[in-house]
């Protein structure tokens, strides 16, 4: 089928407001919605309302689509969607994280125009524990068909065996003579006939992490030998093999350097655009990542093929919830009408993608201490294998959180959320239960917790229904399951960033041990605060009030930054090899943070602090070596042993320049790493990454207040202004946490000395972005637009 972009010349508007306007989809309604501390979204979706939006497109029906198939498919919707043509209710569609398909078979008039309406209700808060966004905010397209046509979706490709190179290619459609060809860069390598064939692959080049060779299936339906319908399908040649002894990728033991990460693409709200994704999976990485778990939903489609591209492996998840709630308006109330649909749209979607390696069912999910709950696990898991007999099935599970759910002492209500923080306003007070639960169990507390041999037995018929075994915060049992379950394999789905040292100490030992997935590689919007090192009163609670927006817990921040814990974790993994310089904020005199558990560090790679001559200096040093030692000035500290890749130092801070020297056993230096502060008067810098886009892209350009020599200040934000001819502005903002300025107004200040903008190319020629200081001056970057297609 013929695969139509139909995101443009949308009108949208709010119930409720008399104000329309044009858009082009993907669109977060939300992102753009006022903030407000009484909003009963509250600290998970970070204080945003919702709201019930309509969306509508007019579009020509031409006579000769009569006769033809007329699909429109939706790749997400958040989240109650009812679509309608010429005012008939055509489909809906409940999980706001799904693909799904209105088929417009006697919707459409022929010959004249016709109008699709799509209708979101997401109205009712809280419904999620994290930003969600509202609207159409994943692609739309219009799927063609002749009579005889491929179905969508209904190419499938297999790898039957990488050595030799072996594939198996499944087609559906409706009628004719079914043609495939296997090329890779534009030569044809392979070819044959038939819905069901089996094809060899002279020298393939396999697809992996290290290598993320792809080919592309061209299918072809033929009538008389003219083709009457084509589909291609890009693929990778790879095979997965999962044991006690490891997790084996084209027959090589492969270890995930995994990181979590939400759907939202940060100051762009909930927004799936390809670039965005592209960007985010190409960050991670080059930050040494090679492993994704999208939590805790399916991962956007454009997401999954930058993964292709990069060779980024990734856990394709399901839900947060089954049907108890974790909110009290979330998605736990539809859930067993969906799941099997939920499930279906996610595997058949994911099937191609050699990036996906395996899924998982849910996270930290309680129902499966009941045998109901298990029972329905174990169907989930065959509901899968049916689809996609390839890939091992997990799930996210905290051992605590189904061991106290089965006493009875669940952290979720019935009827959806936490105990309650106090009402009051009074920041310090909190109930005793939840600050009992988040100080004394989380972190090492909640490993102690899952130990027990209770723990064990209410999650072993949950694990026993399960391919790996995904542990949450339960590294504590890694070394003794080996004796107790010597038949499972694990896979560290979600940890502390800060153990990653022991933790992969453990997974290079263990063989079973597969892995570890940190909390998160990336920051996101909302669960405002839970990673918070904090500096102001109102940040020493675990649910933190308005204004604070951001999770502020990636080792990757909200702008795509690679951050301290990223680093720590590339030499920890030996991905990176020179040391690394993290500095704790010094313009904080006196003031020790509140810190969170999902938080390693606040360290930032900086030695440049304006006004803060003679402060304490917090610097840690990460490296894979024997001893470091600081030089400042004329000054040398004494050398300090690192221990887990890790050492402090407690100095005080003077501009210059910062070095640290690593040492091996003997003695001999092994590597050196510089910071210096900025000099002379604050400026503006603007960059991107290429100097030339095409029509209708997008653009992150990061902003950069630097001193005369062009080291960045990080004690000098201020409020910035940006305009930009011959673009459209998407978004600007900075990572703060914690702040009341809006990322569609185009002012924002900057954080620790950045802030950054994303604009659209309009048609070509050339854009001009200008970011005005307050005392910075200002700074212009010009990029070149390229007409769509030209080289």
């Amino acid at each position: 089928m013929e695969k139509m972009d139909f995101m443009k010349g949308w009108e949208f508007f709010r119930e409720g407001s008399t104000v329309k306007e044009i858009i082009k989809l993907p669109h977060d309604a939300m992102i753009a919605e006022k903030r407000h501390p009484e909003n009963p979204s509250s600290s998970a979706g970070a204080f945003f309302p919702g709201g019930v939006y309509t969306y509508k497109k007019e579009f020509f029906v031409p006579v000769d689509w009569k006769g033809k198939k007329i699909l429109l498919e939706f790749e997400g919707v958040y989240k109650d969607a009812w679509v309608y043509i010429n005012g008939e209710e055509a489909g809906k569609n409940a999980y706001g994280y799904t693909p799904f398909v209105v088929d417009t078979d006697g919707f459409l008039h022929h010959g004249e125009s016709n109008d699709v309406k799509v209708v979101v209700d997401n109205s009712q808060h809280p419904n999620s524990r994290w930003y969600t966004g509202s609207g159409i905010h994943r692609p739309v397209w219009l799927h063609i068909g002749n009579k005889a046509h491929i179905q969508r979706q209904g190419v499938k490709i297999t790898t039957l065996s990488h050595q030799p190179a072996s594939i198996r290619i499944e087609t559906e459609h409706t009628g004719e003579e079914v043609q495939v060809e296997i090329r890779r860069e534009d030569a044809t390598v392979a070819s044959g006939k038939g819905d069901k064939l089996t094809l060899d692959i002279p020298d393939a080049q396999l697809w992996s992490d290290e290598s993320p060779h792809l080919y592309q299936c061209v299918v072809q339906l033929k009538r008389n030998g003219k083709i009457v319908d084509q589909v291609t399908e890009d693929f990778g040649i790879r095979t997965i093999e999962w044991n006690e002894n490891g997790l084996f990728v084209n027959g090589r033991e492969t270890l995930l350097r995994g990181g979590c990460v939400h759907s939202d693409n940060g100051l762009l709200g909930a927004v799936s655009l390809p670039e965005s994704e592209d960007r985010k999976v190409r960050i991670m990485k080059e930050a040494g990542f090679n492993a994704v778990r999208a939590s805790h939903n399916p991962a956007s489609e454009s997401f999954l093929t930058a993964c292709d591209k990069y060779g980024m492996y990734v856990m394709d998840e399901t839900w947060d919830m089954w049907y108890f709630h974790k909110s009290k308006h979330d998605y736990a109330s539809q859930f067993m009408d969906n799941y099997q649909g939920d499930i279906r749209a996610m595997v058949e979607r994911d099937y191609n993608h050699p990036s996906v390696i395996m899924y998982s069912i849910g996270n930290e999910i309680s129902e499966p201490k009941d045998e109901k709950g298990v029972q329905l696990a174990r169907e989930m898991v065959d509901i899968i294998k049916e689809l996609d007999a390839t890939r091992p099935v997990t799930c996210g599970v905290n051992l605590m959180v189904i061991n106290m759910a089965s006493k009875g002492k669940g952290i979720y209500k019935e009827e959806g959320g936490r105990e309650k923080e106090t009402a009051g306003g009074d920041n310090k007070k909190v109930s005793s239960t939840l600050f009992n639960l988040m100080t004394s169990v989380v972190g090492t507390g909640m490993n102690k917790a899952a130990n027990s041999k209770k723990a064990d037995a209410v999650t072993t018929p949950l694990f026993d229904s399960l391919d790996i075994a995904g542990y949450n915060y339960a590294s504590g049992r890694y070394r003794k399951e080996g004796k107790i379950h010597p038949e499972r394999i694990l896979v560290g789905s979600e940890t502390f960033p800060q153990d990653i040292a022991k933790n992969w100490k453990m997974v290079k030992e263990l063989p079973y041990l597969i892995g570890d997935f940190m909390w998160t590689a990336w920051d996101y919007l909302g669960e405002a605060g839970i990673g918070a090192w904090s500096y102001t009163e109102d940040g020493r609670r675990f649910d933190k009030p308005y204004p604070w927006i951001l999770a502020n817990v990636g080792a990757i921040d909200i702008l795509g930054n690679i951050g301290a814990e990223a680093e720590y974790a590339a030499v920890v993994w030996g991905v990176r090899n020179d040391p690394y310089i993290a500095v704790q904020p010094a313009n904080q005199p006196g003031n020790r943070p509140a810190k969170s558990v999902w938080r390693g560090t606040n360290g930032l790679n900086s030695w440049s602090w304006k006004n803060c001559e003679g402060n304490n200096a917090i610097i840690e040093v990460y490296a894979a070596a024997h001893s470091v030692q600081l030089l400042l000035g004329d000054k040398a500290t004494k050398r300090k042993k690192l221990k887990d890749c890790k050492a402090t130092f407690k100095s005080t801070y003077a501009a210059g320049t910062l070095i640290a020297v690593t040492f091996d056993e003997k003695g001999n230096e092994t590597g050196r790493t510089a910071l210096s502060s900025a000099s002379g008067k604050t400026g503006l810098q603007l960059t991107t990454d290429g100097a030339t886009i095409k029509q209708n892209e997008v653009v992150y350009i990061e902003v950069s207040l630097i001193g005369e020599n062009g080291i960045i200040e990080s004690n000098d934000d201020q409020l910035l202004q940006v305009t930009v001819d011959g673009g459209e502005l998407l978004a600007f903002g900075s990572a703060n946490p914690r702040t009341k300025e809006e990322y569609h107004k185009g002012a924002f200040t900057s954080y620790y000395g950045r802030a950054q903008a994303i604009v659209r190319s309009g048609k070509q020629g050339e854009i001009t972005v200008k970011v005005q200081g307050v005392s910075a001056g200002t700074a212009e970057l010009k990029i070149q637009v390229k007409e769509e297609g030209q080289a």
